[in-house]
């Protein structure tokens, strides 16, 4: 296996030759765009098939242009499971799970085979079989991997949504996938406390027609109401079951999941992956952009609700063969060193999470991950958002000790796994602080203007996918319309994710935040990603979130909230100079007409801002959909800082 090279201990590298990593990817790259049947068919071949019927690959002329394995046939469980328990990999630990409270357990292949057979034999006798739904509705408990690998392998669609959603939000999901059953639990824990979750989902079915039968996990040991003929314990559901139920041979294109995604207004929309061709990119990517071998213990931080908890805490992970961590609860529970205690604890050697975790830690402080021996570690992640060069060199420095490996990864729900990314599986080339680097193989990746011209380097664009690559979803549940709509009108024939990016001379990706988080100030389009890595430079800036305020004369304004590092106080004098930054970054139309200091601002579980929601408090209207919010005071707290920001203003003098 081929070691990635050491990333630059500060500032952003430059190439100044080419160097042979990145030779080798744009090779495979050119290989896989030109060849896709000669690419992908012997890493197909790593994989089992009940049946392989015609190419892998076949164009169509309406979007998605292509199926993948459409005359093929496979089972996703079949796959992370079946194909491991005759070999000595039973006997490895595919999960261990830590609960919120201390409580733990370890799940071997052929133990978590076993529950999984155990379900789907409660699931079967329940009726549920190919093409039906199932949402599961749990906290981050193995049940859940469990609820979903018995679903597949019954050939089933599971929807997993997360535990956060009220019963309103909750009950439009089931009515839209129309689930027939519930995985649910009595609660789960966060941060000390029990998120009630049966009740939620009692209150959603009054609404929900479609759902005959209830299954809940007993987890906190909170009193809830059961339905007669509808509701009944996991426990005792699976209870006496030991037959394996034979994984259900379903073709290529088959739906193996649906997805809603988050923060949308109006219907959301469920992201439909299918099975073939999610199952190769998950695998695939696994192995190369985390180097993945039989010496790593995997921990993704997300919570399974979210697509990167779908790809890289259960599918990805079992279908390398990889010992996995899963964690319930909150990051910095019962104190800020949560996590560096769970990887000192299990020796995690790869640790993905988000930037805006990252910058969560900063926060806190250098001690934390100083008191623990994180040497086990030898790769690091980013995914969810661009990460900023400082806290990019922060992570590197001090979590991986100035010898791991970051890599940034760039991708969507839709698009399944990882697009762009450094990939030391494969070959190790120069790392640049803040890029996701290059395209993975058979990523038809280009940075274009509006009439979707190539830009030249460094010219900020939209970034398309100009081919279908495996992983690609399929389609909208239930709206196609909306499918080729929203992601194939803006460039006819091209996938847009509706991202900004830049592309420089040696090939490497910079993404510059969501299309629609650009503001239009005075005529001029400013990203906010670019306004938040500007004032996290200042030395005591943690964490930033802008926003666009309306403003009369020039149509919008910058806002920023403003997460000071410890030791540092929100005085005007501070303000003055991240204002003077700003403008001396980016120019005087950039600088923003508020800064508010606030202790923590408004985050989903997933630990994404929610812009949204800061835009409402400084509007001063009523807020929208919080249901994914992880620390509710934080809406509290940015109300706070606005009043005083105006309780302020009221007291100088014009």
């Amino acid at each position: 296996m081929v070691e990635p090279s050491p990333a630059p201990r500060d500032g952003l590298s430059t190439t100044r030759s080419v160097s042979p990593g990145i030779l080798k990817i744009q090779e495979l790259n050119r290989r896989a765009l030109e060849d896709p049947e000669g690419f992908w068919g012997p890493i197909a071949a790593e994989l089992s098939w009940f049946d392989r019927q015609g190419p892998l690959f076949r164009a169509t002329a309406d979007p998605p242009f292509g199926s993948w394995f459409p005359g093929w046939s496979t089972n996703l469980a079949y796959n992370c499971l079946d194909r491991w328990i005759d070999t000595p990999r039973r006997h490895r630990v595919a999960f261990y799970w830590e609960g919120e409270p201390g409580d733990h357990r370890a799940l071997t292949y052929y133990q978590l085979y076993r529950e999984v057979n155990r379900l789907a034999t409660a699931l079967r006798a329940a009726g549920v079989g190919p093409g039906d739904r199932v949402t599961l509705y749990l906290p981050m408990v193995p049940e859940l991997p469990i609820a979903m690998l018995a679903t597949a392998r019954l050939g089933a669609i599971h929807s997993v949504v997360f535990g956060g959603f009220a019963a309103p939000a909750l009950a439009e999901r089931l009515n839209d996938s129309g689930s027939r059953l519930v995985i649910t639990a009595d609660g789960g824990w966060r941060r000390g406390k029990v998120l009630p979750l049966k009740p939620i989902v009692d209150a959603a079915l009054h609404h929900s027609p479609s759902v005959e039968k209830v299954l809940v996990v007993r987890r906190t040991g909170s009193e809830v109401a059961m339905v007669p003929n509808r509701d009944q314990w996991y426990h005792d559901a699976v209870a006496g079951s030991t037959v394996a139920v034979a994984a259900v041979p379903v073709p290529g294109p088959h739906p193996s999941f649906i997805l809603y995604t988050s923060g949308t207004t109006g219907r959301p929309k469920g992201a439909v992956h299918g099975t073939g061709g999610y199952m190769l990119w998950s695998y695939y990517t696994t192995r190369v952009v985390f180097d993945a071998s039989d010496r790593d213990l995997f921990w993704c931080t997300a919570d399974i609700g979210w697509v990167t908890g779908h790809t890289y805490v259960v599918y990805g992970p079992l279908l390398a063969g990889l010992s996995s961590v899963i964690y319930e609860g909150a990051p910095d529970f019962p104190q800020p060193d949560r996590w560096w205690t769970i990887v000192q604890k299990y020796g995690v050697t790869t640790l993905y999470t988000s930037p805006t975790a990252i910058r969560a830690a900063i926060k806190h402080g250098d001690r934390w991950p100083r008191q623990h021996d994180l040497t086990s570690l030898r790769l690091l992640g980013t995914v969810g958002e661009p990460i900023n060069p400082e806290v990019w060199n922060w992570y590197f420095r001090e979590i991986g000790g100035a010898r791991c490996p970051v890599v940034d990864t760039w991708w969507q729900t839709e698009t399944g796994g990882i697009l762009i990314s450094p990939q030391p599986g494969t070959a190790h080339f120069p790392l640049k602080p803040g890029s996701a680097t290059l395209p993975v193989p058979g990523v038809d990746a280009q940075v274009v203007d509006e009439d979707g011209r190539p830009l030249p380097p460094d010219r900020k664009g939209f970034l398309v996918i100009r081919r279908p690559w495996p992983g690609q979803f399929i389609t909208l549940w239930n709206d196609d319309a909306r499918f080729r709509s929203v992601y194939f009108s803006r460039f006819p024939k091209w996938y847009y994710p509706a991202d900004y990016a830049t592309a420089d001379a040696d090939g490497y990706f910079w993404l510059l935040g969501r299309a629609d988080e650009v503001l239009k100030v005075a005529g001029h389009r400013i990203a906010t990603i670019e306004l938040e890595n500007i004032l996290i430079t200042h030395p005591a800036v943690a964490e930033s979130a802008v926003i666009g305020r309306h403003d009369e004369m020039k149509g919008e304004v910058p806002v920023a909230c403003v997460v000071l590092k410890p030791g540092f106080d929100g005085t005007p004098r501070l303000r003055e100079e991240l204002l003077g930054l700003v403008r001396t970054t980016l120019g005087a139309i950039a600088v923003p007409a508020a800064i508010y200091f606030v202790e923590k601002v408004p985050k989903t579980r997933s630990a994404k801002i929610m812009r949204r929601l800061i835009r409402d408090v400084v509007e001063e209207r009523p807020l929208g959909d919080t249901t994914t919010l992880e620390d509710e005071t934080s809406v509290e707290d940015a109300r706070r800082a606005y009043q005083e920001f105006k309780d302020e203003l009221r007291r100088t003098p014009p």
